[in-house]
């Protein structure tokens, strides 16, 4: 991370309504200066710089984001575009080397906001959500109060932030393409504030819901004009969300605890001259059963600004982390699902650009290694991205563009992953990027119980469709049917690989010696060979899998086997399905991994591979990953993230360099 700067020379990226209020209490700061504005036309951006300036000519004016970002006399850069650029802007910001605080929301949804902070990570820059009120006295006394327990154990909270706005078909607000509409505009402070609340009631800065339920209309224009939502925590304490753009609303935030309530009468917009107050309504609170807590007049904007300087070595402020509003995110994509709100450029068959506006390349710093496997005319990435938990276009454009930016080109896929949607995020995302040729698609079919011959060609023609291209890279048939000879099931692959729909063959979740029979017959018949198998494979030994019909490679006879013929392996759940990240003897909660990985060996193996990750600074999931990297046959471990913070941490084992020795200790062999 950066430096702490003890002066914050401050730009501001577009000139509208929330800039005004930014630059009018920037003054107010102990550390800021506004330097410079940008805006896509110089009128405005003159007009806005006249208003602010103490000296002519004090403020610069830039016709264009771009130059902005570029100015070595800006330190920090305060976005204040309409809802769809602040992913781009945020980004290319944080490339550039300022530090940003972007207006509210970070993104139209969670893939945007994972995206704008693994930049922030990258390029160690601090960034906040301009959630101005979680930086206002007010806000840090509440969540004081509510830690304190001055009305016993918190039960309930009730958040409201709407308005009525006559609001023309052509206004943001009104504006599907512009994400217009309640929720996203300002339905995030209740939901901010209902996370902090339970997060404070529990000891942690903030708490994410674990079940939401919500109603809402959606108007004529295609954005929603009202909508609420109920929260339930893990703790028990529930939460009543409403926003909206064209209903008035008691915006206010009320806490029902155990002994009484506090009540915010304006949580969100306190006054910067009057001071603001806290009722604190319990039974021991006087006459009237009502305690006021006075609160000191505060310019939030300013306070929200010297937060740079406080923390920018660390990168995020402890009153709005980079945690906390992926998290918010999370919850205002579940909020919009349930009312069935999606914008036009979310639909499936979009085309989604890429999130900071430039099409993915290969960084300097990726560490990502490339191999060859058989049957295959291009280099394919060491790690291989499953792409089996995509949810929408917008979260497998993020998942997949930083993969590439990590040096991934490998994907893999199967026919009935996701009943054919994941096959179809992926093509519809190769084409949006127009970059068939540079990535590996790895295809799977024929698994039970249509795993015969027929049903690898009908499969095959519907997975190409789904995915808008004319071939896989790889093809694996998803399981093995022993009662069909072997023979008929290389005859069907070679003769595919023959028309050009499929390149390297293999099979996943096929047995060592059903392989070697494939190769013998191949061998003897002038077939094209299998030279690719998936199956598991890693540190901790299966004591049984996770779904029917699953193969584990894991045993002694397995590994000679491999080691002597040389197979490619693309081993699923390498790092056991978390085993390496959170196994507890202690804890047996979770049935698959107890019944799948809990013994006596595999603890040992986790001991191990804690005690040399300690050694070596990173983290066991790391160890176990390098393990797989390092065997004596060629391995492409498939990784599942799903999302890009899992991402960068599952790549650290590519950071690390087993000795022969080290791999042998690991897995109780020396």
């Amino acid at each position: 991370m950066a430096d702490a700067p003890q002066h914050v020379r401050w730009g501001i990226a577009g000139p509208g309504n929330i800039a005004h209020r930014f630059a009018e209490q920037l003054p107010h700061s102990r550390t800021g200066e506004l330097v410079a504005v940008a805006s896509r036309t110089s009128g405005r951006g003159e007009e806005f710089a006249a208003k602010y300036e103490r000296t002519p000519g004090c403020i610069r004016v830039h016709e264009g984001y771009e130059a902005l970002f570029a100015d070595p006399d800006v330190d920090a850069v305060y976005i204040a575009t309409v809802h769809i650029d602040h992913v781009r802007l945020a980004i290319q910001a944080l490339d550039a080397g300022k530090h940003v605080v972007c207006e509210k929301p970070l993104s139209v949804d969670h893939a945007g906001a994972m995206a704008v902070v693994e930049a922030a990570r990258r390029n160690g820059r601090y960034f906040a959500e301009a959630y101005m009120y979680r930086f206002h006295p007010q806000t840090v006394q509440l969540a004081k109060l509510v830690a304190d327990g001055v009305i016993g154990e918190v039960q309930h909270v009730d958040a409201t932030f709407s308005f009525r706005a006559d609001v023309s078909p052509e206004s943001r607000l009104a504006d599907p393409r512009l994400a217009g509409g309640g929720i996203l505009d300002v339905g995030g402070y209740p939901v901010s504030a209902a996370r902090m609340i339970a997060g404070a009631a529990t000891g942690a800065a903030f708490a994410d819901p674990v079940a939401l339920t919500a109603k809402g209309v959606v108007g004529a224009t295609g954005v929603d004009e009202w909508a609420t939502a109920s929260l339930v925590f893990a703790s028990g304490i529930t939460a009543h969300v409403a926003t909206g753009i064209r209903i008035d609303g008691e915006n206010r935030i009320v806490i029902s605890g155990s002994r009484g309530r506090i009540v915010v009468p304006d949580p969100w917009l306190p006054s910067t001259t009057e001071g603001s107050v806290i009722e604190v309504c319990t039974t021991d609170a006087g006459a009237d059963g009502v305690r006021t807590v006075r609160i000191e007049p505060a310019c939030q904007y300013a306070l929200q600004a010297d937060a740079v300087a406080d923390y920018a070595a660390v990168g995020q402020s402890p009153n709005l982390g980079w945690s906390d509003s992926l998290g918010n995110a999370r919850v205002l994509d579940q909020w919009r699902a349930a009312i069935g709100l999606e914008y036009p450029f979310e639909r499936a068959t979009a085309d989604i650009p890429p999130a900071s506006g430039t099409a993915p390349r290969r960084r300097p710093e990726a560490t990502m290694r490339h191999g060859r496997v058989p049957g295959l005319d291009k280099e394919m990435s060491r790690l291989v991205m499953g792409v089996d938990n995509q949810t929408t276009l917008g979260h497998a454009s993020a998942m997949f563009d930083d993969f590439v930016e990590r040096g991934g080109n490998a994907f893999d896929t199967a026919y009935i992953y996701g009943g054919g949607v994941t096959e179809q995020l992926l093509g519809q995302w190769v084409r949006n990027r127009g970059i068939r040729d540079e990535v590996v698609i790895i295809g799977k079919g024929a698994h039970t119980p249509h795993c015969d011959p027929e049903s690898i060609v009908r499969q095959l023609d519907e997975s190409l469709d789904r995915m808008q291209t004319d071939h896989v890279d790889v093809y694996l048939m998803h399981r093995d049917n022993e009662d069909v000879p072997v023979g008929e099931f290389v005859d069907v692959l070679d003769e595919l690989a023959g028309s050009g729909r499929i390149g390297a063959l293999g099979g996943s979740n096929w047995s060592t010696a059903r392989f070697q029979q494939a190769l013998d017959y191949a061998e003897a018949n002038g077939r094209r060979s299998f030279g690719v198998l998936s199956d598991h494979f890693g540190l901790a030994h299966a004591l049984d899998v996770p779904w029917a019909g699953c193969v584990a490679v894991t045993d002694d006879a397995d590994r000679e086997w491999l080691e002597r013929t040389g197979v490619t392996l693309l081993p699923w759940s390498s790092q056991a399905r978390g085993f390496f990240a959170r196994a507890d003897r202690a804890d047996l909660s979770d049935d698959e991994l107890v019944r799948c990985y809990y013994s006596e060996d595999n603890f040992e193996r986790l001991s191990r591979a804690r005690h040399l990750a300690s050694e070596l600074g990173v983290a066991p999931t790391a160890i176990a990953l390098a393990y797989v990297l390092a065997q004596d046959f060629p391995t492409f471990p498939l990784i599942g993230p799903r999302s890009i913070e899992e991402t960068r941490t599952s790549m650290a084992g590519l950071d690390v360099a087993l000795s022969p020795e080290q791999v042998r200790w690991l897995d109780l062999r020396g």
